[in-house]
């Protein structure tokens, strides 16, 4: 089974994700970082610590790694929505039939083996299995559910399907289609949220075909309704009773005391995550930051403190990262996340 890893600037991150590959993950595997800017030195320092591992650079690779040095330069942002999606559409393609894809901010806590999920998932014709969900089991607990066999929940989602134009109508609210069904009763707020069971970006095995279609004429951009859609449109034509399903126990974890860009977390306070990355990685590079530090839970805010408190820089003050990360974490618990565990 391929593990295709998706990287970008946080190579302390990086590190721990590959290490807790290393010490949970048992079967027949191979792992492609898919990198789209990371300084060549920190990539050289990671791929002398995992020698295995295969590194494939973007077709955005220099012009990001231009933007790493602007941003320390001038304070420019980084424009994270700006996303390497040829390399990883390119990548699927070569990937096993079955594989996991992450990013670099995620790590295992718990020992899985990829051969047997692998038979499990040719057997039962799993599009996607789940991996982790950050403890918000709201997606499952609304659907019928059943038990596989002692590691594995089928999930058959009760999602509303039509033919491609009528479910645009519903997704893009073409027509007022969305806004005349909510005036009769029929959907709410929360239905477009429900058919989130259908994708799992960061902590699924995925079967190649799903995947595929998930990320159809998606090109370079972020754009998580059209891929609801196109799973949806999968959904329709080949929903069965195990297309969709989960681990009885999350076994990945991801972190909320930082972010690859502002992109998505720009929240108005006087922070920039850029420079935050920029002080670990430095610190990580010359080994005075423990990429496994408080392992398997995130990095302690002690231990973040630790390295802020004694810089002069004025955009990683510590009590901005404090509140920057409190408001990060407060979206997600919200949504039904355990954040805090």
């Amino acid at each position: 089974m391929d593990i295709l890893i998706k990287s970008f600037n946080r190579p302390f991150y990086l590190d721990r994700c590959l290490a807790s590959i290393q010490k949970y993950v048992v079967g027949t595997y191979s792992i492609k970082v898919l990198d789209d800017g990371t300084p060549e030195k920190y990539l050289n320092k990671i791929k002398l610590k995992y020698p295995s591992i295969k590194i494939i650079k973007s077709e955005n690779y220099i012009e990001k790694e231009e933007a790493i040095k602007e941003n320390l330069k001038s304070g420019k942002d980084i424009n994270g929505f700006k996303i390497p999606t040829q390399l990883w559409i390119n990548s699927v393609r070569e990937a096993s039939d079955n594989f996991i894809i992450t990013e670099d901010d995620v790590w295992f806590t718990r020992k899985i083996n990829v051969n047997e999920i692998n038979e499990v998932m040719e057997k039962e014709n799993i599009s996607l299995l789940k991996l982790g969900w950050s403890g918000n089991n709201n997606f499952v607990d609304q659907f019928k559910h059943d038990k596989i066999n002692s590691d594995i929940i089928s999930v058959y989602p009760d999602l509303f399907t039509a033919p491609p134009f009528i479910l645009k109508c519903f997704f893009y609210n073409k027509y007022k289609f969305f806004s005349i069904l909510y005036k009769l009763g029929l959907v709410s707020n929360t239905t477009k949220t429900k058919y989130w069971i259908l994708n799992s970006i960061l902590m699924g095995v995925h079967k190649k075909e799903f995947w595929l279609k998930t990320w159809e004429n998606i090109n370079g951009k972020v754009d998580e309704k059209k891929q609801l859609y196109n799973a949806t449109l999968y959904f329709r034509k080949h929903k069965h009773k195990n297309m969709i399903a989960q681990l009885n126990h999350e076994v990945m974890k991801t972190t909320f005391n930082s972010s690859a860009t502002n992109s998505y977390h720009n929240y108005g306070f006087d922070f920039d995550v850029n420079q935050l990355n920029y002080l670990i990685n430095e610190k990580w590079y010359n080994d005075a930051f423990d990429p496994m530090q408080n392992f398997p839970k995130d990095f302690s805010e002690d231990y973040i403190l630790s390295f802020l408190k004694n810089e002069n820089n004025q955009k990683i003050k510590p009590e901005e990262w404090k509140k920057w990360s409190e408001k990060f974490k407060n979206q997600y618990r919200i949504q039904g996340c355990a954040v805090d565990d």
